[in-house]
């Protein structure tokens, strides 16, 4: 399916990664969204449609509860009349990136919007290193959660590989099963299933001959991140998330500086279970709204 152009939008197809997926990866801020991988997989979630624009820019439209959304991943149209007519048919524009948002914010408030920041969205960044190897007193209890893993269980470690994925989707199933909500586990799925065509990078880990957990991800910000999209893990095994974590990181290759752990939703306890790893930063993404009544 070929994507229109605007004002026509067509829903996110396979076929379209050719074509967005090199555009996409060269994006520099890293926002975890804004890779084909991403969109795709989370296309049902949000109702994803996508359309180019004249100046052969792709937006994404959206949907949230009630309200309409549109996103602009390669950055903000200099036609005022085009970004209004965006506003009419949306509530807001989500994640601007930071990049974008300095570059166009006088332009943005001086034609009647209003910027804020989202941070319940921000994507938490760390460094690969320290994740690797958990370093001072900031980590003590990581280590001491690791360790008690390593002491008490028998495990492997392998690369994601086809041949691999009927015990991940074991994992899935068996961690799905504790849950009282179902998630993420439609796009977890779907992206183990489509690992190859997506191109994503993950490992299986088993405890004692069985398979425990799996992480999967993708490279972006031009390759110095890696974005870890699913990280799934039997937690009956103590200290197996801790592990997983140190484990990925001092796997992936070292020119991969960053790890972008996404965002925590507003969730009060997950937001303190990411800091606790001591995010280096973050990618701060915004919301952009009207701030005045649209003509």
């Amino acid at each position: 399916m070929s994507i229109p152009s605007y004002p026509d939008f067509a829903p996110i197809d396979l076929s379209m990664r050719p074509v967005l997926h090199p555009r996409l990866s060269m994006l520099k801020d890293g926002i975890s969204e804004f890779t084909f991988a991403g969109l795709y997989l989370f296309r049902n979630t949000y109702r994803y449609r996508v359309s180019w624009l004249p100046n052969q820019t792709v937006v994404i439209s959206g949907e949230k509860g009630e309200k309409r959304f549109f996103m602009l991943p390669c950055g903000l149209p200099e036609d005022e009349a085009l970004v209004a007519d965006l506003f009419r048919n949306h509530d807001y524009l989500k994640n601007l990136s930071e990049s974008d948002t300095n570059a166009s914010r006088v332009q943005l408030e001086q034609w009647g919007y209003a910027i804020e920041e989202d941070r319940d969205n921000f994507d938490y960044l760390y460094l690969r290193e320290h994740l690797a190897t958990l370093p001072g007193k900031q980590y003590h209890k990581k280590r001491n959660l690791v360790n008690a893993f390593l002491n008490n269980y028998r495990y492997e470690e392998r690369p994601m590989r086809k041949h691999h994925l009927e015990d991940a989707f074991h994992v899935l199933e068996e961690w799905r099963k504790t849950k009282q909500e179902e998630g993420d586990y439609q796009a977890a799925r779907e992206a183990l299933e489509l690992m190859e065509v997506l191109n994503l990078k993950g490992y299986l880990y088993y405890v004692e001959g069985k398979p425990a957990a799996y992480t999967l991800g993708e490279a972006l910000a031009r390759g110095r991140s890696f974005a870890v999209h699913f990280e799934k893990a039997l937690d009956k095994y103590k200290g197996i998330y801790q592990f997983v974590n140190q484990a990925f990181a001092a796997a992936l290759p070292k020119y991969i500086l960053y790890i972008n752990r996404e965002q925590d939703l507003g969730d009060p306890g997950l937001r303190q279970a990411k800091m606790t790893y001591r995010p280096c930063g973050f990618v701060k993404k915004y919301r952009v709204y009207p701030a005045k009544p649209l003509a």
